[in-house]
């Protein structure tokens, strides 16, 4: 829920997230498929909250959370709902797109979600203030590191490292996607891409979701368990 990718790669919409957490949090549940409202959704559960940071719904549209909007925020010591709870119910109403709209966030901590809707990319931000909704050029590669996390200047040099990657690999496949999110600056375990801040705080898992016609092939690697999980989804 911290590092993000997206990436349009010959008829695929690759999205990849890095969930970095406290330590003492616990391990997120596998991905599983659950029925949701009338949906069914396709995530690993966050076992203390009860939502996700990563879902995929039954038409294939796809929902990542990472923390905070774009700027650092004062943490209160309490919210009316989770922000994982949030992303489920997004994901589970008919049109997430339209959910957004609607949706009553006072009281929701900071967030921004990175939704695919059919062939379209959304970027949507709540800074406890106002919501935001920005559609993402079809011909450009995005990168969004948490700003709860991580400073300006170390989102910056995370985007160039995006983009020196995609520089070598310019048809990157899903797998080098997945060994960027996990190799990229290893020697780095504070603001490299797969990060352990004093055993802390640390990278718990790496989900991945290829979105091409009419399937979702859905991909997480738990780094605390070394469990690899693959799912698919057919739409009809």
């Amino acid at each position: 829920m911290c590092t993000v990718t997206l990436v349009r790669n010959e008829g695929k919409i690759i999205i990849t997230s890095n969930r970095d957490e406290r330590k003492s949090r616990p391990a997120s549940h596998k991905p599983e498929m659950q029925l949701v409202g009338n949906k069914k959704l396709l995530f690993p559960k966050d076992p203390l909250a009860g939502g996700s940071w990563f879902v995929v719904d039954d038409g294939s549209n796809v929902g990542v959370l990472l923390n905070g909007a774009d700027k650092p925020h004062a943490i209160k010591s309490s919210y009316r709902i989770s922000r994982g709870i949030i992303l489920l119910n997004l994901l589970a109403a008919p049109s997430p797109l339209n959910e957004w709209l609607k949706i009553d966030l006072n009281g929701v901590e900071p967030f921004t979600v990175v939704l695919t809707q059919g062939q379209q990319a959304f970027q949507l931000r709540w800074d406890e203030i106002s919501k935001d909704m920005v559609s993402l050029d079809e011909t450009t590669n995005y990168i969004w590191s948490s700003a709860t996390l991580y400073t300006k200047e170390i989102r910056q040099a995370r985007a160039k490292w995006f983009n020196t990657f995609l520089n070598e690999f310019p048809d990157a496949t899903p797998q080098q996607l997945r060994e960027f999110h996990k190799y990229t600056k290893g020697n780095d375990p504070k603001n490299g891409l797969v990060i352990n801040r004093d055993n802390l705080v640390l990278t718990q898992s790496i989900t991945q979701a290829v979105i091409e016609n009419n399937k979702v092939e859905l991909h997480h690697d738990d780094l605390l368990t070394s469990n690899a999980y693959t799912n698919s989804l057919l739409i009809v």
